[in-house]
């Protein structure tokens, strides 16, 4: 649905974007991330056709940004971190305006616009004015804009920057729903964001990707390895030697409490599927498995490993 590749803005000197190389597939909510300065909003702003890039290649829907710019348009809906309303305009004939702008035929407009306010549970307040509205409520006039004209691809940019526990869940929600019938990137500082909405992340430093993949498979990648966490009823040495001596495992730790004892196993990268033998293991030995879990990094910490100084 989107495709980039060798994608580079200069301003003079300055490579605000150099070589990126990415795709999303149709259906897809991808996570756009990266510190203050990566690149983010320059990478977005050549997607929507707001700025021309220095080199490379962006296509949206097959369509390529620059040849056809026109057409990347009427298939992307945009919503910058400021949503663009008028405060003065109702709700719907704000949206019959942008369905206008985007080229909507005209018998197809009160549809259009009926259709972005029951997505975006809007009909409470469909003709009240804008500026009269919660911010949670702009935030969903301004989705609705960009979904009204029925675009392909979605470009969410901090959708829920500023709003209370409440609307963040509501927003968060109304994005899941909307993933199927619409390609998403949504580019956010808010990392738990991701965690809650994203199939994948991308992520920008310094104009470059540092990493593109699924969470789990970030972690895997950074930890260099599993690490799983086992809570048992008795620990014995011969148990922890036991579990040491499997082909596979790169390191065991344990520590004691007086309600249990806990073992921290970690699995060599190239290892393969090993946890039959650490639970047959810890049985065999008569620990009493309690609880067998997988650990992994936060987003916060695969964030930070990516993007400090010392890990590019």
């Amino acid at each position: 649905m989107i495709q980039v590749q060798n994608l580079t803005k200069r301003y003079g000197p300055r490579t605000a974007v150099d070589s990126l190389n990415f795709e999303v597939r149709r259906g897809e909510i991808v996570g756009f991330l990266g510190p203050n300065g990566a690149g983010k909003s320059t990478t977005m702003k050549i997607l929507t056709g707001f700025m021309p890039a220095t080199e490379g290649t962006a296509t949206v829907a097959g369509f390529d940004v620059f040849d056809s710019p026109i057409e990347v348009k009427r298939n992307i809906g945009f919503l910058p971190e400021n949503p663009p309303v008028y405060t003065e305009m109702s709700v719907e004939d704000y949206l019959r305006f942008t369905t206008r702008l985007h080229g909507v035929e005209k018998s197809r407009i009160e549809s259009a616009v009926t259709t972005a306010i029951e997505k975006t549970v809007l009909g409470d307040v469909r003709k009240r004015l804008i500026g009269n509205l919660s911010k949670g409520y702009r935030q969903r006039v301004g989705i609705a804009q960009a979904i009204a004209h029925n675009p392909q691809v979605l470009i969410l940019d901090e959708p829920t920057v500023g709003l209370d526990p409440k609307q963040i869940i509501e927003i968060r929600k109304l994005i899941k729903e909307l993933a199927g019938e619409h390609t998403i990137i949504l580019s956010t500082h808010i990392l738990p964001e991701v965690t809650a909405t994203c199939d994948r992340v991308i992520v920008i430093n310094k104009g470059r990707i540092a990493a593109q993949d699924t969470l789990d498979r970030l972690t895997t990648r950074i930890q260099q390895g599993r690490i799983y966490s086992l809570a048992v009823r008795n620990l014995t040495p011969d148990g922890i030697a036991a579990i040491r001596a499997i082909p596979g495992i790169k390191a065991v730790s344990d520590s004691a409490s007086t309600a249990e004892s806990r073992l921290t196993v970690e699995i060599l990268p190239e290892a393969g599927e090993v946890r039959d033998r650490i639970t047959e293991t810890v049985v065999s030995h008569r620990m009493g498995l309690l609880e067998f879990v997988a650990e992994k990094l936060s987003l916060e910490e695969i964030f930070l490993q990516l993007t400090t100084e010392e890990n590019l």
